[in-house]
């Protein structure tokens, strides 16, 4: 089976790192996918809807001018007089009448309750985990519903409602659903794990979840006032004839003074005004009557959008690169931003900060992948493109002295008559000659394959003082033109293991160097001696030598020194550069003194096998 590459693994890190981080970032932005639940909910298209319900609500002015909280009895008894000669389908209460009052109030109210069709009555569940009903003489015939909201942990705004309660092996259903449930006349309600069913009404309530439902709020009518049609006890009181806004319609009663409603809370369409609860269980049966829910996708869904997502932005980057990746993944982006609010439209809840950070974690990361890999493989073109400039700088500098003795010899056998004993001769110089430059080609290919890693090194073992003499001899006539003396002092018996003509080319180089940047009249030292397992082989000349600036810099490829410069000796600057590389593949490194004016010793240190000592030459 075929491992996947380098590259294939780095965008299977980018999707893997990508999708787990947008996991834990969906854990922890729960604030970012409320506040963008809001900001849907308020941008939402506005469908059409008559309301099916209406609030009967005493107010700031309603409770100054009909006694106060003291006489919120009376007055609600009176209004309820007046709201069902208009023949409403249902009414719910949302004050829990759990205490004895004024005598004559509660009569009247006893008797106002009596008239009401499809009445319920509110309860509510103390911190005790007992529950709070009205009194009996009030609940007679009359259904009962819990009025608790769900505010958000973190800001206090109500999306859901829990439509059940339970507690002290007692459950009670919410106030709305109750309402709902006799305005239909359905006499009970149908339960199963995953849903509700109120007559042909389903609702997607799971049990698992405390039969929470999405309230689908009515856009406002204005600041702090909901779209559910109102009207205040003061304005029954003072207009009786008003109360035929709630013929057929299910009448939801209760207080909205802010300085007697103390189950006030935000909402989706708030902007900083609180709902009271009343209206809260009256946008909540509207919800209830349309039938259209809002449910939360899945988890599988959710993790399904976001692995789509991070796949899809790391796909890019695999497939296209340049600005058809970017444009791509720039739609890729938007494609996640708008996702959550398509799904929205369609009535389907999914988180906003996982999906989008997915996207964006798998683009960035695909995409700095994609720009640190192609400039890895510029980088990579640009250093096979200097060394193939290298090449040819080396071939045309190395190869020249060989090149010229060879033309020249043959121009002199073809302009000029020479015997035999002279033709003999040039024929030599030039088959010497071009065994010369065929063990240089040779060399350099060995060097350039090595350094590719496309071939290895030979395993060759011979003798290190054989070697070193045979570069002395061929280094010589170079030297006596220059009337320069090559001084050998005892060449350590030993063996080296590697390839014969590199490490020859490296010692030749390291003479011909010495012998160039020397000043006439002058002498190099060759020394070979055994230290630790190891071979020193040492070239020492009496040229203007190198401060240390120019020792950090002597294996650079075309660097030239200043001894170089002033030599006026032509050059590339390559060779050194090169024998520091066969050295490196024969286990070995090379070290330099020099100091300025007082000459240079180049020191090829070797593993060898040691054997014996000889004397001076």
């Amino acid at each position: 089976m075929r491992k996947p590459g380098g590259q294939t693994l780095g965008y299977l890190t980018a999707l893997a790192a990508s999708f787990l981080l947008a996991t834990v970032a969906g854990w922890l932005g729960t604030p970012i996918d409320n506040y963008a639940y809001d900001w849907m909910f308020r941008h939402q298209p506005r469908e059409p809807w008559e309301p099916q319900s209406a609030l009967l609500v005493a107010d700031e002015a309603s409770l100054t001018e009909l006694g106060g909280l003291l006489r919120l009895r009376r007055a609600l008894a009176e209004a309820l007089e007046r709201a069902v000669a208009a023949g409403p389908k249902a009414v719910a209460i949302d004050v829990v009448l759990a205490d004895e009052g004024d005598p004559a109030d509660d009569a009247r109210l006893e008797a106002a309750l009596a008239k009401m069709p499809n009445l319920v009555l509110s309860c509510e569940l103390l911190a005790d985990g007992r529950w709070q009903l009205p009194l009996e003489r009030f609940r007679r015939g009359a259904a009962l519903g819990h009025v608790h909201g769900d505010p958000g942990p973190l800001d206090g705004v109500s999306r859901v409602a829990p439509l059940e309660k339970a507690g002290s092996r007692q459950r009670y259903w919410a106030l709305a659903l109750e309402a709902f449930r006799l305005s239909r006349g359905v006499s009970q309600i149908e339960e199963s794990p995953e849903e509700l069913r109120v007559g042909e009404t389903v609702i997607p309530a799971r049990r698992a979840d405390s039969r929470a439902v999405r309230i689908r709020y009515l856009p406002p009518a204005g600041e702090g006032l909901s779209a559910v049609p109102r009207l205040t006890f003061k304005q029954l009181h003072d207009n009786p004839a008003l109360a035929t806004m709630f013929r057929g319609k299910t009448v939801f009663v209760g207080v909205t003074a802010q300085s007697a409603a103390r189950d006030r809370l935000l909402t989706p369409y708030s902007h900083g005004f609180y709902m009271a609860g009343v209206e809260i269980h009256a946008n909540l049966f509207e919800t209830l009557a349309r039938g259209r829910f809002l449910v939360s996708a899945p988890d599988l869904a959710v993790v399904g959008l976001c692995l789509g997502l991070a796949g899809a932005g790391v796909l890019i980057f695999v497939l296209r690169s340049g600005w058809q990746a970017y444009v791509l993944a720039a739609l890729l982006l938007v494609a996640a931003h708008v996702l959550p609010y398509e799904f929205f439209l369609h009535d389907t809840v999914f988180p906003y900060f996982a999906p989008v950070s997915a996207a964006w974690l798998a683009t960035v990361g695909a995409g700095a992948f994609q720009f640190v890999t192609v400039r890895r493989r510029l980088r990579r073109a640009e250093a096979e493109r200097t060394r193939y400039q290298q090449a040819v700088h080396f071939v045309s500098h190395e190869m020249r002295t060989p090149l010229t003795a060879i033309q020249g010899s043959s121009d002199l056998m073809r302009r000029y008559k020479l015997s035999e004993e002279k033709s003999r001769e040039i024929a030599e110089r030039i088959s010497s000659e071009s065994r010369r430059l065929a063990r240089m080609i040779e060399t350099f290919l060995s060097v350039e394959r090595l350094s590719a890693g496309e071939m290895e090194l030979k395993q060759e073992v011979f003798p290190a003082r054989e070697l070193v003499v045979n570069c002395i001899e061929r280094a010589r006539p170079l030297a006596e033109r220059k009337q320069i003396r090559i001084h050998t002092e005892p060449l350590a018996e030993a063996h080296l293991t590697g390839d014969r003509e590199l490490m020859e080319y490296a010692v030749y180089n390291l003479l011909t160097n010495a012998v160039k940047y020397s000043p006439a009249e002058t002498q190099v030292t060759v020394r070979a001696r055994c230290e630790d397992g190891r071979l020193r082989i040492s070239v020492e000349d009496q040229g203007i030598g190198m401060d240390k600036d120019e020792l950090k810099k002597i294996f650079r490829k075309f660097y030239r020194t200043r001894r170089a410069e002033a030599s006026g000796e032509k050059g590339t600057g390559i060779g050194l550069s090169i024998v520091e590389q066969i050295v490196a593949h024969h286990g070995g490194r090379i070290e330099v003194t020099s100091q300025p004016g007082r000459g240079s010793c180049f020191t090829l240190v070797l593993p060898a096998q040691v054997a014996s000592r000889a004397g001076s030459k």
